[in-house]
Parts: C-alpha cells; structure tokens; sequence
C-alpha cells in the first residue's frame, strides 16, 4: 500500500486511549509503518509503557490526561503544533457505561451523562482544540460500533453515544471536506471493554483487536471517501 504522504514525509498521528485494546495496537501498527506518534490515556503508568515500547524507531510523544478535560485537550493541541501538525486524529477513547449494561427504564442518568460526555462530546472537544493543528487532507477517525446502528437490548446509553458521534461525523464531513471523516465500527473485538458488557461471560471467541488495524490502516492511507466504515471488511479486502 502507498504510504499516506504523497512527498514520503513521515505522517503523524494523534490516538486517544491508547494504552491498551484497540489504540494501543493501531499505534503499533502505525509506528511500524513510520507514523509519528501523540498517544493520549487517562493511565499515565500504560501510556508511558507503550510510548517507550513504540519510540525505539518514531518519534513517540505520551500526553497522560482525560479527553473530557479543556485542559487536557490544549495540552495534544501543544503537542501537536510541536511535531508540525496532524495527518490522523484517532477518536479512540471511550466507556461502556455501567456494567452488566441495564435497560433504558433502569439506566441511571447521571450514569448516561456520562456516557455522552466521553464517548459523544469529548471527541468532538478534541476535534475542536486540533482543529488549527489538522494538514489539508487530515483523517479524522471517530471509533464507533454497530450499537449505534441495531436495537440491542441492554445497550441503549452505549449505542446512543455512538450513534450521536456518527452523525456529528457525517455533519463534519460536510462542513470540512478539506478532512476525510470517518465514522469506524472496528467490530467486537477480545477488550477489556468488551468483558465489562459481557460480565463472567467467555468472549474468547472474539478476534484480537489486531483484526481491525489493517482496515483502519486502510483508511489511514488510502483515499476513501468520508463516511462509515466497518473496519473488518476493509482489512480482508486489502
């Protein structure tokens, strides 16, 4: 596959919740491809962890702190200015919600504001401070799931969230085509995140979420057009 930049000058991406699941493996896929890396967790601890796993061959820079914290979001902002800018804003960092996951009736709502808050508005927080920070052309990734497309029972507050983040993406989209906005269901994947929905349940038949980096990849340096994407299908077709 050809690397993103046309020129062959080394990318850079900014992934929130990367230092485990999903984030912490696409930053790897990434770094090994030659991605400079901003690597965002609320664990200060992991994140340094991987962002000294990954520095061996990119530039790796950990910014520990809450996605839904103005101030935290200035700080990636500070940082990305100070590596040149963006070519990818990942979206990564979520929650579940209460576990085992309650109906609707029984959703508890400051439970629910919650939700929303990291999963629906600090994305769009984190857009917004790196806004003056994206490169024409920039990916912005917002991770997504199929809750936010099928009626599960038990995942009302969760699909919600997703569902609300997908349409201010397709609206982002519109109103910034000099971006690619994509709205990614990576598919269910063997996470922590995923045990949570499903307590003292074996989930060890779902994929790694190594499955869903070829297709985030994909799009990372392909030129697909804005719009959803369920990653898994991407990978086996790349």
């Amino acid at each position: 596959m050809a690397r993103f930049d046309p020129n062959n000058s080394t990318p850079t991406a900014l992934i929130t919740g990367a230092s485990r699941g999903l984030g912490q493996v696409l930053a790897a896929g990434l770094a090994a491809r030659g991605w400079n890396l901003i690597l965002d967790a609320r664990g200060a601890e992991d994140l340094t962890r991987v962002a000294i796993d990954l520095a061996q061959s990119v530039q790796v820079e950990a910014v520990p702190g809450d996605v839904t914290d103005p101030e935290h979001r200035r700080a990636l902002a500070r940082a990305a200015a100070a590596l040149g800018g963006l070519d990818a804003l990942v979206n990564n960092a979520g929650v579940l919600g209460p576990s085992p996951q309650p109906g609707l009736v029984e959703y508890p709502l400051e439970e629910l504001q919650r939700v929303l808050l990291v999963n629906t508005v600090a994305p769009l927080g984190v857009v917004q401070a790196l806004a003056p920070h994206l490169k024409n052309g920039a990916r912005v990734v917002n991770i997504t799931s199929d809750a936010a497309q099928e009626a599960y029972a038990g995942w009302g507050g969760y699909g919600a969230s997703k569902a609300a983040l997908q349409q201010w993406s397709a609206v982002l989209a519109a109103e910034h085509p000099q971006w690619k906005v994509y709205a990614v269901d990576p598919g269910d994947m063997r996470t922590q995140m995923h045990q949570e929905a499903f307590p003292g349940e074996d989930i060890g038949d779902r994929p790694l979420p190594e499955a869903s980096v070829p297709g985030l990849v994909e799009l990372l340096e392909g030129g697909r057009p804005s719009g959803r994407y369920a990653v898994r299908e991407l990978g086996k077709a790349a």
